[in-house]
């Protein structure tokens, strides 16, 4: 797993839920204890028992802190900056959604993101097919995708399908946008602000 993804797995359990749980989580799954190098790739089984050790000691499901990391990723303004850039309104960002992995790809090449196919369903139903090399995208994806439907003030449900055994690594998320301009979203301008 690239590091940046475990560095933002580290950082949404610090956020969230304090430094003494990521000490746990750290101990448990055998984390490097200064940390991880952003560029560098780690193996997969560490990022997984991380996950189990978080979810065990917030005796909460790995598919919830998943959603819920998801979610969180949002909060990070170049994150934020980046899913912003794919439309002016919450319609528009889920129609460039399967760009999204190439944009990824030109900020960090060797990032392993995940395959994103999308489907117009019918008027304001759309179906994304997430399938990544490892499993769980489709669960931090729609995480991220219930966050930005706030930072856009739209009402949206979504929901992710149940995988079969045999396609453990493609999730199926539906997403029924309600209202488009619901309530008023987070400000967002094109240009950053200038530090003074």
């Amino acid at each position: 797993m690239h590091g940046l993804i475990n560095r933002s797995i580290q950082r949404f359990l610090c956020d969230t839920y304090g430094a003494p749980l990521w000490q746990q989580v750290g101990e448990a799954s055998s984390a490097p204890a200064e940390g991880f190098e952003a560029l560098l790739p780690y193996d997969d089984a560490l990022t997984f028992a991380m996950l189990d050790a978080a979810a065990d000691r917030l005796g909460k499901p790995r598919d919830a802190l998943l959603e819920d990391l998801g979610a969180f990723l949002v909060t990070l303004e170049p994150l934020r900056r980046l899913l912003r850039f794919g439309g002016v309104d919450y319609a528009d960002f889920l129609m460039s959604l399967d760009e999204l992995p190439a944009r990824a790809r030109m900020a960090l090449p060797e990032i392993d993101a995940p395959h994103l196919v999308l489907t117009v369903e019918g008027a304001g139903r759309l179906k994304l097919s997430v399938r990544g090399r490892v499993p769980g995208w489709g669960l931090v994806m729609s995480g991220l995708l219930r966050a930005m439907a706030d930072d856009y003030g739209a009402l949206a449900l979504i929901d992710v399908a149940p995988t079969s055994a045999v396609e453990t690594t493609c999730d199926h998320i539906t997403v029924e946008l309600l209202d488009a301009s619901h309530t008023r979203g987070r400000r967002f301008e094109l240009a950053q602000p200038v530090a003074t």
